[in-house]
């Protein structure tokens, strides 16, 4: 789909990035909560309180690429609309429940509302080629925001009412992203799929699976929302009864630490992208984040604790945001969809896993093992990701073709200056290509004529 203006791109980019921020902002609030309120549910022990914060997870990671898939057949807005539901569900769920195990089950059903790759193929069908990378960008940032804010509202908003409160003002946010997606985001027109850029791809999966590159990217996400969930069992008590910190003003924590790690991220960001030292930066974040948690597990004394926090910080913000990138960079032609539905999928199975781990090595090992734990896992992730070649800095390409053109076209695209790899898609008539932006031309591919080339 082409020829969109830049107002209605405007308008699709900002009321899905909206969208995408209400529902992880509802996410995001219970992290630093639960296992601060938790305890007073009916059954309550770490290990189930563990499996309630990464319960989400396990349903995300189930339903994330069937969702997608079934966006292309029912469409992008229904599927979307019925995650919502789902999620708003869950947290009704959540909110009255009074065991641990109603908790449990209303994170599973808020999880169920998967529709982050139905998001993605949507932002792919109400932009034009040129523009998709900025709006997927800005979806990314969106996600990034509300884990800041959440951090920040959860203990002002549990404060005042609980959990409970807190689930009920996220199943508010729910029904509040169901009018954006009703009455704000535009409808695609016509068939929804064909973004192969955007959405999985069935036939793709095995290959990218073994991707041994993207691989290393997955056990990176998988490792890094691990520690996250992990973390965020034991950092909340620590806050509370080490550093003295009363619960309801753990905000004044996260919130500055938050804001500076972000100040202090950008640079680096810089360096990795316009002086393309990615490889050293990542190295350089993974170690942070290691010796960080390696810290706190050690030394709880106020001062050097809450700056091992900020480093935790400076380190978890970079490698989220260049974890996407490298995977964007590694995935083959034509395959970023996949690559992206199935690096969502180890995500969240990191984020159950960590949840449900943590959860028991707190109850049977105590709080110590939790970051001890962590660090080895980072450890073992740095040394992985140390083999990992420089990342190309390289860019996607749609070209369409006509069925004439497909017995020859990837002998004469692959010709063409900057161009490093040639995917045809026989069902689409086009080609994906990825190019060196430097010696790349757009117009090289466009002016060839292949009607004349046929002949």
């Amino acid at each position: 789909m082409s020829g969109f203006s830049p107002s209605f791109e405007r308008r699709a980019v900002v009321s899905l990035a909206s969208l995408y921020a209400f529902r992880m902002l509802g996410l995001f609030m219970v992290l630093p909560v639960l296992v601060l309120y938790g305890g007073d549910y009916e059954g309550a022990t770490p290990a189930l309180l563990g499996l309630a914060l990464g319960a989400y997870g396990f349903s995300q990671a189930l339903l994330q690429i069937p969702f997608g898939m079934l966006s292309d057949r029912l469409g992008r807005k229904p599927i979307i609309a019925l995650g919502l539901l789902i999620f708003a569900a869950g947290s009704v769920v959540a909110a009255t429940a009074d065991s641990v195990y109603g908790l449990i089950l209303g994170r599973c059903l808020q999880g169920g509302g998967a529709i982050a790759s139905a998001i993605m193929a949507l932002v792919a069908d109400l932009t034009n080629d040129a523009s998709r990378t900025k709006a997927m960008a800005s979806i990314g940032a969106s996600i990034g925001i509300s884990f800041s804010v959440a951090l920040v509202l959860g203990p002002l908003l549990a404060g005042f009412g609980g959990l409970p409160l807190l689930f009920w003002a996220t199943a508010g946010l729910a029904l509040a992203g169901l009018w954006i997606l009703l009455r704000l985001v535009p409808s695609p027109v016509g068939a929804a799929g064909g973004h192969r850029e955007a959405g999985a791809v069935p036939q793709l999966f095995v290959s990218t699976l073994l991707n041994r590159e993207l691989l290393r990217l997955n056990v990176g996400i998988f490792t890094l929302h691990f520690v996250l969930m992990a973390c965020f069992l034991v950092l909340p008590g620590i806050l509370e009864s080490s550093i003295g910190i009363a619960r309801t003003d753990h905000w004044m924590v996260y919130l500055p630490l938050l804001l500076l790690a972000f100040i202090a991220m950008v640079p680096f960001i810089i360096i990795a992208e316009k002086r393309q030292k990615m490889k050293p930066v990542f190295l350089g974040a993974i170690a942070l984040l290691g010796l960080s948690l390696a810290g706190m597990s050690h030394w709880q004394q106020p001062v050097l604790f809450l700056l091992l926090l900020f480093t935790f910080f400076i380190g978890f913000n970079l490698l989220e945001a260049t974890l996407p990138s490298l995977m964007s960079k590694m995935a083959p032609a034509g395959g970023k969809g996949t690559a992206s539905g199935i690096y969502a999928t180890w995500q969240f199975l990191g984020a159950f896993a960590g949840g449900a781990c943590g959860g028991w090595l707190q109850q049977h090992y105590g709080g110590s093992t939790v970051w001890l734990v962590g660090a080895g896992l980072i450890a073992c992730w740095w040394l992985l990701a140390s083999f990992m070649p420089p990342p190309r800095h390289l860019a996607s390409v749609q070209v369409p073709l006509t069925a004439a053109a497909m017995p020859f076209a990837s002998a004469r695209l692959a010709a063409l200056p900057g161009v490093v790899e040639v995917v045809l898609i026989r069902e689409e008539c086009a080609a994906y290509l990825k190019v060196d932006p430097r010696h790349f031309h757009p117009e090289s591919a466009a002016s060839i004529d292949w009607a004349a080339e046929a002949v």
